[in-house]
């Protein structure tokens, strides 16, 4: 009975995976990088193109993250010196600023988002 099982299960999968036209052939050749098929050709470890595109985002994130900081730092600086010379505009700008940062949270909250900001997808049922 197990052994039917999976022969089923297996013929399952096979039927899925398995493009059914050219077309859906094409598509599933054009999702490999051409990078990766090269490397292979090389005779190279295919996971060097994942390491260099891993190290790539990282480095461009960690750029990222500096110009953010910068500018989160400009901004502390630019209000620190306005809240000196106007004071009362200062205090009104950041009620503002927390009165919209409050609506956005209960947006957010409704939209099912998560932690990082992306929104929850329902994951569809097998």
């Amino acid at each position: 009975m197990l052994a039917n099982d999976n022969g089923t299960m297996t013929s399952q999968i096979n039927d899925k995976a398995a493009p059914t036209t050219a077309d859906d052939t094409k598509q599933n050749l054009s999702q490999v990088p051409m990078e990766v098929l090269n490397l292979i050709d090389d005779g190279k470890n295919p996971d060097e193109f994942t390491k260099d595109v891993l190290n790539s985002c990282i480095a461009k994130n960690q750029v990222t993250k500096g110009k953010t900081d910068s500018f989160k730092g400009l901004r502390k600086h630019l209000l620190e010196e306005l809240e000196q010379v106007f004071p009362d505009e200062v205090e009104s700008y950041r009620e503002i600023r927390a009165n919209s940062a409050a609506k956005a949270k209960c947006l957010g909250q409704a939209q099912s988002t998560l932690p990082n900001g992306d929104l929850k997808v329902k994951q569809p049922e097998l």
